[in-house]
């Protein structure tokens, strides 16, 4: 199929058309995205700074931190300028790049998610091996294989999309680029393409969400031969990355689990996995995990004696 691009740009229609909404949406996100950013910015610094939070658990939960400070800002400022301007427009590369971006650092934050219930997995089930196994090595080799997984993930996905031809309209129902919004606008049949992205991004949603379950399945079996302290200690930790995994996976399968067609719900859940569960994931790991409170307690004495000198 010749690759055909009369569009050389494409119009959002945002969150809502009432002005009055708009500015109202526009302080609430402005405010969002600065907890966002300063949260896991904050589990980053804590991370990295302290001593007691070396083990692999931490190093991933960092890079998880990491990820989501990027991941919110290819789509939030964006919505956030959007909210002032009379017309929303974004260029057919704009469109491309934030699609990919997008899909990037989501597939890479699966992957994390994953690699972080195996560190969990060998934590609880391999206590006496779980050093040697989760060496500095591996962790750096897992981590190298989330990037990588997000990028073929995500560069699949935009090629899959730039393939197909856009001759008008241009008129996007959502507040960011993404594959189902842009599958209604081409104009060729795309079944099969849609078929593909669903294989790609919808499957891989699935098999991680299901492999995720599964290690926390073995681990609650594990737990039953524990003490009720072992018991407490372990369940507490692995709760927190239970209820990210959840917050994430529950509404990226319903987007990217279905056919290619796109449903009157799909912004208000798209403001769930773009906005809302990257500002829970630092107030979830940080509130259920007494070393993480007491590493950032550390660091505001630490602070504010810095800035006594």
């Amino acid at each position: 199929m010749a690759n055909t691009h009369n569009v050389s740009e494409f119009i959002f229609l945002g969150l809502s058309p009432n002005q009055g909404v708009q500015r109202v949406c526009f302080v609430i996100f402005l405010l969002l995205y600065t907890a966002i950013v300063l949260g896991n910015f904050l589990i980053v610094l804590t991370v990295m700074s302290s001593r007691s939070l070396g083990c692999p658990m931490y190093f991933f939960l960092s890079y998880l931190s990491f990820v989501e400070i990027f991941y919110s800002s290819t789509t939030v400022p964006k919505l956030i300028s959007d909210l002032l301007a009379e017309r929303k427009a974004i260029s057919l590369w704009g469109c491309m790049t934030q699609l990919f971006f997008m899909h990037f650092f989501a597939g890479t934050e699966i992957f994390l998610l994953t690699m972080m219930a195996y560190d969990r997995y060998v934590a609880i089930c391999k206590p006496l091996n779980y050093t040697t196994i989760m060496n500095q090595q591996v962790c750096a080799v897992l981590i190298g294989t989330a990037w990588v997984g997000g990028f073929v993930h995500s560069i699949s996905q935009v090629l899959l999309i730039f393939h197909l031809p856009f001759c008008g309209p241009n008129v996007i129902d959502h507040y960011f680029c993404d594959v189902l919004p842009l599958l209604k606008l081409a104009c060729s049949d795309t079944f099969r393409i849609g078929l593909l992205i669903v294989a790609n991004g919808g499957t891989l949603s699935v098999i991680s969400f299901v492999v995720l379950l599964a290690s926390y399945a073995v681990i609650l079996l594990h737990l039953r031969n524990r003490s009720s302290e072992g018991r407490r200690k372990a369940l507490s930790t692995c709760g927190s990355h239970v209820t990210v995994v959840i917050l994430f996976f529950a509404p990226c399968v319903f987007i990217y689990l279905r056919p290619s067609a796109t449903l009157s719900v799909d912004k208000m859940v798209a403001v769930f996995y773009t906005v809302v569960t990257p500002l829970l994931n630092p107030v979830i790991y940080s509130l259920r995990n007494a070393e993480v409170k007491k590493a950032m307690k550390r660091l505001w004495i630490k602070i504010m004696k810095l800035d006594e000198k």
